[in-house]
């Protein structure tokens, strides 16, 4: 019989194993103040910068240090965030925003309209939302020091909505965002409701940050990403605990409040804990997919890409990342499931079991000859390292000359933005996931861009599919989006920018004494939290 990584830790967890935990970790807990947050993020950044990369843990980040113009509420409705009010001109073309009072900089200094318009010019530069906006934009300017305005060749009504779209619009000193998007802004000075304590925070190891005593409040109730960003905590500490078996100990310890991606492995164990509690964050769930890199042998040929759409049998890569099926279900369609532009087109695709040989000949007619296809493999991300191994194990049958090239998460993050050769130390595919409600914004989400080197990391180029997203913006009524989601869909799966591996729901775990955490898509707000006690 094969033992398997799962009984062994079942097992471990049925015998009541005590884990180690680091000792450092231990000295940090028995120190903590009551009012301090520990948590194990899904990932530990290794760049902080959230417009230089999309990596989610990079992005919940931003909410802490940074703030926004707008925001979306829990209903997915665009709220004021930073700015007091904005109206429109009577053509439709120019937009006129007025900061709000109370916004500074963690150094002390006023935010002024100059630094607006710097960090919307420089977030425009990577986020799809922000490009599709700059070729309707004629001017971004200051008309004071509180009030900018931005001036549109034709009417752009989706305008607020793409304001607050994702990745966010982060709000920078002007002399950060002056640096092109293609370079890293090195500080991490804000005017978000947490400062960076960089003293206290270890490369590698945890990240620190404090109260901003300094930040006002909007007045509302906070409500998704919007509303008043009360900080009721002292201190939030990012850990990084790779090891999921010492997170969970540690957590089952109560010398960490927090794991926002616990292995499904261990996910009976703390559900069994009256201690803890897990809670599914993002209600719509999630999508794992695979993205190709389109610039290189042998996905730049549609037809390798094709091959391993009808190679994905999604029910076994879900039973390999996932196990339980209450917490995963199949997709087919590109606007995700059970949205509102959820749709069959161009669907036959599909089949339980996959297609093998389907794709053993799609991948003889795309000419390939026995290439080199690097699959980036997360050490730190159970699931998808899972999901990794099948796919290499289920390429390789078909003839595929499949290495898996395993690394934390931050050194996908890294590598996957090179655009080179395998040899030149680039790489053929990665497996990673969004957000479901993302699949309902095709004019912001970056992976669903087909504009090449402009796009986010696979870089697939379709002219018939952009020309068609284009027009999301200029459609007014659902109808009419439905039915350009079916002929966006249509062209989607024939020139295949993306994989879809199966759907599913996150579950998080927590401390019962950490309550009041926001659950929102993708990102993390640590705003509004609370610690209590008993």
């Amino acid at each position: 019989m094969t033992i398997t990584r799962r009984d062994l830790i079942k097992a471990s967890l049925a015998a009541g194993t005590a884990f180690s935990v680091p000792s450092v970790l231990r000295a940090q807990t028995a120190a903590t103040a009551e009012r301090t947050v520990r948590m194990v993020m899904g990932s530990f950044p290794r760049t902080f910068d959230p417009m230089f990369t999309t990596d989610d843990t990079a992005q919940s980040h931003g909410l802490a240090i940074y703030d926004t113009l707008f925001a979306l509420d829990s209903k997915f409705m665009v709220q004021p965030q930073m700015v007091q009010k904005w109206g429109i001109s009577d053509d439709k073309k120019t937009y006129t925003f007025e900061l709000r009072d109370g916004l500074s900089w963690h150094d002390g200094t006023a935010i002024t309209a100059a630094d607006c318009v710097a960090s919307i010019r420089r977030w425009a530069q990577v986020q799809s939302g922000g490009q599709l906006m700059m070729e309707r934009t004629k001017d971004i300017s200051k008309k004071d020091e509180r009030t900018f305005s931005i001036a549109l060749k034709e009417p752009l009504g989706l305008l607020p909505e793409i304001l607050a779209s994702a990745p966010p619009l982060f709000i920078m000193r002007e002399k950060d965002a002056n640096r092109p998007a293609t370079e890293q802004v090195t500080t991490n000075i804000g005017s978000g409701p947490f400062k960076f304590n960089e003293a206290l925070s270890k490369p590698g190891a945890s990240i620190t940050y404090d109260r901003n005593e300094q930040y006002v409040p909007r007045r509302e109730t906070a409500d998704g990403f919007a509303g008043g960003k009360v900080v009721n905590v002292d201190r939030v500490v990012w850990e990084n605990i790779a090891d999921q078996q010492t997170a969970y100990a540690a957590l089952q310890a109560g010398e960490i409040d927090f794991i926002q991606t616990p292995s499904t492995d261990l996910l009976p164990a703390i559900e069994s804990d009256p201690n803890l509690q897990l809670e599914i964050l993002d209600k719509g769930g999630r999508i794992l997919l695979l993205r190709m890199n389109c610039l290189q042998k042998p996905f730049d040929n549609v037809k390798a890409r094709q091959a391993l759409l009808h190679l994905v049998d999604q029910e076994a890569f879900l039973q390999a990342s996932f196990g339980n099926p209450k917490y995963f279900r199949t997709i087919t369609s590109l606007f995700g499931n059970d949205t509102p532009y959820s749709n069959d087109e161009n669907t036959e695709w599909f089949k339980r079991g996959g297609d093998p040989e389907g794709a053993k000949r799609l991948l003889k007619e795309a000419g390939y000859a026995g290439e080199k296809i690097v699959l980036l493999q997360p050490t730190d991300w159970t699931e998808s390292s899972n999901a990794s191994q099948l796919l290499a194990a289920e390429l390789r049958k078909i003839g595929a000359n499949v290495e898996l090239a395993p690394s934390d998460w931050g050194g996908i993050v890294e590598r996957r933005a090179k655009m080179g050769s395998v040899e030149e130390g680039g790489w053929s595919l990665f497996i990673t996931d969004h957000s479901n409600y993302g699949t309902t914004q095709p004019h912001t989400n970056i992976d669903m861009v087909a504009n090449g080197k402009k796009g986010w990391y696979g870089w697939p180029t379709s002219d018939e599919y952009e020309s068609l997203r284009a027009k999301w913006v200029e459609v007014d009524t659902l109808e009419e989006r439905q039915a350009l989601a079916g002929k966006m869909q249509k062209v989607y799966w024939d020139f295949v920018g993306t994989v879809y591996l199966g759907a599913y729901v996150q579950p998080s775990a927590r401390r019962k004494s950490l309550t009041g955490l926001i659950g929102m898509p993708a990102y993390l707000p640590m705003w509004n939290m609370q610690r209590v006690s008993g």
